[in-house]
């Protein structure tokens, strides 16, 4: 037997980025929405050419091909997603475009004391297929330390292993310049996150300053893209990431696993890295590459 045409409406208002589910369900008992002038029911479908309204408002929706549903953003250390800072500032979803959507949902956030390149949706569904994938994706990250990393500290964070047990897939990691007690480094990953990455390096005693993410599968972080702002990815820029996340046929999806059982006990973390003795600077890391943010 064939399924009623179209999809319920819950899921559609979450696809165009106007509610969660949960919150459209809640309108819809309340009473708030309808349908060809009829009060909606839970689990009713609508067409693209139903009239769906909110509060009395029509509801119009997006097409295919009209408006983007992900963003890119470059967000800068400290800067808050959802909350305006202590100067009033609109944090940085309140900032984005609003005939994208009422509603973004950030994909794989970074901690909000780090920043760098940031994924928004306003496609419930897309953004839920994003998260899935970014632990199969290669993801790139310039990490700022307080004093040089030794080199048998360097071989041990290749190995991926952090505090709570799990090991990240590492590809690859080195220096990246610096000034005064600053040291940057160029971190290669798949799948990691923002707070997973802080963790790496301070396993190895390091102090970490500053974690910016400038890698996420296909998309690099444009250092011409100013602080605070972001873009619509394009078609093609979306269908790029969505291949490269999709997993090959006979490969096992990447995963954070713990360490190899051992009879011996943990060993005790390194004591913290100390700084050469040198005027202090913000630092800078060297050029070249993506241009790493200061």
């Amino acid at each position: 037997m064939n399924a009623p045409p179209g999809e319920r409406l819950q899921k559609m208002l979450a696809s165009q980025g106007l509610a969660s589910r949960r919150e459209a369900e809640a309108w819809i008992r309340a009473g708030r929405l309808t349908v060809n002038g009829q009060v909606a029911t839970l689990g009713l479908r609508v067409g693209v050419r139903d009239d769906v309204r909110l509060d009395g408002r029509p509801i119009r929706r997006r097409t295919a091909a009209g408006g983007a549903s992900v963003f890119l953003a470059h967000r800068s250390p400290g800067e808050s997603l959802q909350t305006p800072d202590e100067s009033g500032h609109a944090s940085l979803l309140a900032r984005m475009p609003k005939r994208a959507g009422r509603r973004f949902i950030a994909v794989s956030p970074m901690p909000r004391v780090d920043g760098g390149l940031e994924l928004f949706s306003s496609d419930g569904a897309l953004a839920l297929r994003l998260q899935r994938a970014a632990r199969r994706v290669d993801v790139d990250f310039r990490v700022r330390l307080h004093g040089e990393l030794p080199a048998e500290r360097l071989a041990q964070l290749l190995a991926g292993e952090i505090d709570s047990g799990e090991r990240l897939t590492v590809l690859g990691c080195e220096a990246a310049g610096g000034e005064g007690s600053n040291r940057w480094y160029a971190l290669a990953t798949r799948g990691a996150s923002g707070k997973s990455v802080r963790q790496l390096f301070e396993r190895q005693g390091a102090t970490v300053s500053r974690v910016l993410r400038v890698r996420f599968g296909t998309l690099v972080l444009d250092p011409l893209l100013p602080r605070g702002r972001s873009r619509a990815l394009t078609d093609s820029e979306l269908a790029a990431l969505l291949d490269a996340a999709e997993p090959v046929a006979g490969t096992p999806v990447p995963r954070s696993e713990p360490p190899a059982p051992t009879k011996r006990s943990r060993a005790p973390r390194p004591a913290p890295v100390r700084p050469r003795s040198r005027p202090s600077s913000r630092g800078r890391p060297a050029r070249g590459g993506t241009g790493t943010p200061r």
